[in-house]
C-alpha cells in the first residue's frame, strides 16, 4: 500500500465501482418490477455488500497510499465495516433498514471521484512535504459532516431548538481541531486523525443511528460536557508544557531588569589620534 499501484489499476476501480453502485441501485427496482423478490435475493444482495466494503476500503486505501500512515490506515479500512455491521444492526432492531441524504452511496461516488485522481494524478498526489494532504482536510471535513448529517437527521429538531448549545458543542470540537493544526504547523509534525474530541459528536450520532435510544437533548448535554472538558484539558495541558518549556510565566509577566549600561574607556592610542 505504500508503492501505489499502475494507474490503469484506479481507472479499472472507478469504473468497476460505478457499474457496481449503478447495479447494486436498481436490482430491488427490478425485482419488484418483476415480482421476483425473495429471501435470497436479499442475502445475495447484503452478501456482496458486505465483502465489496471490504474491496472498496482496500482499494481507497492503495489509491491514496494510507500505507505510509498506519493509523489511517487502520482507521479507514475498519470503519467502513463498522459502519455496514451498524446498519443492519438498525434493521435487525427496528426491522426496517434506513438510508439517510448522506449515505452509502453519496461515499461510493466520492471513492470513484478518488480514483479518477490517482488515475491522472497518480497516487503521489496525496502527499505533500513529507505528510498527507488528507491529514488538515479531513478532521474539519469529519466535523461538517457529523454537524449537517446529525442536524439533518434529528428527529426531535434538536438545532432548530437549541440551536447555541448545539454550535458551542461543536464549537469546542472545531477550536481543539484547530489548535492541533497549528501545533503540527508550528512542529512540522503529523497531524494524526484520531482524537478523543470526537466522542461527543460520535455519541449523537449512534443516538440517531438507534433511533434514538436517548433523549437528543440529554446527549446533546452530554456531548457538550464531554467536548468542553476534552479542548480545556488539552489547552491546559500544552499550555504548561510550552510554558515550562520555554520557561515562561502563564498570565503573568516577568519583569527583566535593563542590562547594565558599560561605559567604554578609549585606549590612550585613540586619544592620541583624537588629539
Amino acid at each position: 500500500m505504500e508503492a501505489g499501484a499502475p494507474y490503469w489499476t484506479y481507472l479499472l476501480c472507478a469504473l468497476g465501482l460505478f457499474i457496481y453502485q449503478s447495479l447494486d441501485a436498481i436490482d430491488g427496482k427490478q425485482a419488484r418490477r418483476t415480482n421476483s423478490c425473495s429471501p435470497l435475493g436479499e442475502l445475495f444482495d447484503h452478501g456482496c455488500d458486505s465483502l465489496s466494503t471490504v474491496f472498496m476500503a482496500v482499494g481507497a486505501s492503495i489509491a491514496v497510499r494510507l500505507g505510509t500512515h498506519p493509523d489511517w490506515l487502520f482507521f479507514c479500512s475498519f470503519i467502513g465495516m463498522f459502519l455496514f455491521y451498524c446498519a443492519h444492526w438498525q434493521t435487525y432492531v427496528s426491522g426496517v433498514l434506513r438510508f439517510g441524504k448522506v449515505d452509502v452511496t453519496e461515499i461510493q461516488v466520492a471513492l470513484v471521484i478518488v480514483f479518477v485522481l490517482s488515475t491522472f494524478g497518480g497516487a503521489t498526489m496525496w502527499d505533500y512535504t513529507g505528510t498527507s494532504v488528507l491529514s488538515p482536510g479531513l478532521h474539519i471535513g469529519i466535523i461538517i459532516i457529523l454537524a449537517v448529517m446529525i442536524y439533518k437527521k434529528s428527529a426531535t429538531n434538536v438545532f432548530e431548538k437549541h440551536p447555541c448549545l448545539y454550535t458551542l458543542m461543536f464549537g469546542c470540537v472545531f477550536a481543539k481541531v484547530s489548535q492541533k493544526l497549528v501545533i503540527a504547523h508550528m512542529t512540522k509534525s503529523e497531524l494524526y486523525l484520531q482524537d478523543t474530541v470526537f466522542f461527543g459528536p460520535g455519541l449523537l450520532f449512534l443516538d440517531q443511528y438507534f433511533n434514538n435510544f436517548v433523549d437528543e437533548y440529554v446527549v446533546l448535554w452530554i456531548a457538550m460536557v464531554i467536548s468542553s472538558f476534552d479542548m480545556m484539558m488539552y489547552f491546559s495541558a500544552l499550555c504548561l508544557q510550552i510554558s515550562r518549556h520555554l520557561h515562561l510565566s502563564i498570565f503573568k509577566t516577568s519583569c527583566h531588569q535593563p542590562p547594565e549600561q558599560v561605559q567604554i574607556l578609549p585606549s590612550k592610542s585613540h586619544q592620541n589620534n583624537m588629539d
